[in-house]
């Protein structure tokens, strides 16, 4: 692997090799710049330490304390963030459908939250690419949205949860469909990355995938990258941006096994997530003209619902996310603005026993006998709307972490929206449950994914960035990830972080080339 010198400027340094990084690090490196990457966590090697065993997978989520408040605490760590060479691709259940064009659109449709700077049109030839790199195994044709190009990869199999939702929507007349993952449902070759083996279905895609099946950033982006030149530093934890008298990032402050290094660069892409990029900000007093970094926390309403039934179900078996719906999208005559879909999930017994510590206080012998059906247990969920509201925010506390840093504080309350939508997704669940055979269902509520807390808009007073991801205030300083969304979208991010990424690497790289000529 390359290595640059610290004290020569290289072309960027990327911070976090996540759904955000990666695609950036890969594009740039391609286009001949001179790249450094920083990671905070480990390089893994899949091969011999992700292991199909649930209590392993507790060193790819993101550990660090992070205080959460407000009449909705958020959990973090393995709901939100990661760890390692790949960041929350390594543990993500690869789940990836497109969010549909009205997502990008929710003032203009709903009369609430915020629209996007950029159009859906303008992502869909970076979701396409970004489908064929990864290997998506989905239908064709997708029953929803826009017409589309086909998937590379025919759907998964559908395991137990997926085909007991199949059961109970076709009883109410609920389209469904294979959804859309990136797992490998054949081998599949990528030029530059080589062959990748099908998935073989076992279920464990939050221990990290030990086959290279998953189209995590580390078997994907993280390879090209490497071969076009780009330098990777993991266990390099960012501290500090130096800016220059023209009030330009001149080198980014990391450290490094206990050691303060100092990179030179003449340009900065922050990809470290919507609670980690805004706390770089926050501590370097940086990029917040507008007020608006750490500003309108998202998190996606999630409620999940469990019920055993007759069949042999096994909940770890198979894709976690097997079956989706988007009949919900944009539901007629309801009380709520947005809209959600429904998907089945699958489960691994360590953490369904940990929700029904928490969901239905269960403990010793009840919770034991309730786990003596768990091969028999099967769940739904929702992914949708969360608005951006004032009152949903993350800042800086008093007390420091274990580097000596002050810890961030999430202030987070589902709002009425949510409360409504929610409300709404249940009682239908139920439906679909009870049509399907369920007994004895549960309600574990939810909220997914952090979002929002470095929006992107067109008005410097009101956001962070612009619709290129490129900082207001610090015109060489970029951000790349979850929290430059303006609003949720009611689709799983991660796509859509990947396509942004992208888009950004190709404006920074137009802009550059207008500057040479």
């Amino acid at each position: 692997m390359r290595r640059y010198s610290e004290s020569e400027p290289v072309d960027a340094v990327v911070v976090g090799t996540g759904a955000g990084g990666a695609p950036l690090i890969a594009r740039l490196s391609a286009a001949g710049l001179r790249v450094v990457a920083l990671e905070a966590g480990r390089q893994w090697d899949p091969v011999q330490e992700f292991a199909t065993d649930e209590l392993s997978q507790a060193k790819l989520f993101w550990s660090d304390e992070r205080l959460s408040a407000g009449a909705d605490p958020v959990a973090f760590g393995n709901n939100n963030s990661g760890v390692g060479v790949g960041g929350s691709t390594l543990h993500y259940t690869a789940y990836v459908p497109r969010p549909q064009p009205d997502d990008f659109r929710l003032y203009t449709e709903c009369g609430v939250g915020e629209d996007w700077p950029i159009e859906h049109r303008e992502l869909e030839p970076y979701y396409d690419e970004l489908e064929r790199l990864l290997g998506v195994s989905g239908p064709t044709p997708y029953p929803w949205g826009p017409p589309r190009a086909p998937y590379p990869l025919p759907p998964l199999p559908l395991n137990g949860a997926a085909r007991l939702m199949q059961r109970g929507c076709e009883v109410l007349g609920i389209r469904t469909s294979p959804a859309a993952n990136a797992a490998l449902s054949a081998p599949y070759f990528q030029e530059g990355i080589g062959w990748r083996p099908a998935c073989t279905n076992r279920g464990f895609c939050q221990a990290g995938c030990s086959t290279g099946a998953k189209g995590s950033a580390d078997v994907t982006f993280i390879p090209l990258a490497l071969k076009a030149g780009a330098e990777l530093r993991a266990e390099s934890f960012a501290t500090r941006l130096i800016i220059d008298r023209g009030k330009q990032v001149s080198g980014v402050v990391y450290v490094h096994k206990g050691r303060e290094h100092h990179q030179a660069c003449h340009a900065v892409f922050l990809c470290a997530g919507a609670i980690e990029t805004p706390r770089l900000l926050l501590l370097n007093g940086l990029g917040n003209g507008s007020g608006q970094v750490g500003r309108n926390f998202m998190a996606h309403t999630g409620v999940q619902l469990w019920g055993q039934f007759e069949e042999d179900v096994r909940p770890y078996k198979g894709i976690p996310g097997g079956l989706i719906s988007e009949d919900t999208h944009r539901p007629a005559g309801v009380d709520f603005a947005g809209g959600y879909l429904l998907q089945s999930i699958g489960v691994m017994p360590v953490t369904y026993d940990s929700q029904l510590a928490r969901g239905l206080g269960l403990w010793g012998s009840a919770l034991q006998q309730h786990m003596l059906g768990y091969n028999h247990t099967a769940g739904i969920n929702i992914l949708g709307e969360c608005l951006p509201y004032a009152h949903n925010y993350m800042e800086l506390s008093n007390e420091l972490d274990g580097r000596g840093l002050p810890k961030p504080r999430v202030h987070f309350t589902n709002g009425v929206n949510e409360r409504r939508l929610t409300d709404h997704a249940v009682t239908l669940m139920r439906e679909v449950w009870a049509c399907a055979g369920a007994r004895d269902a549960w309600v574990f509520p939810r909220n997914a994914h952090v979002i929002g807390t470095c929006r992107m808009g067109k008005d410097s007073a009101r956001a962070v960035v612009d619709s290129e991801g490129r900082a207001f205030d610090v015109p060489n300083l970029y951000i790349s990830d979850n929290s430059t969304f303006p609003s949720a979208l009611s689709a799983n991010p991660a796509l859509t972080i990947m396509a942004l990424a992208l888009r950004t690497a190709d404006c920074f790289l137009k802009r550059r080339r207008r500057m040479e000529v």
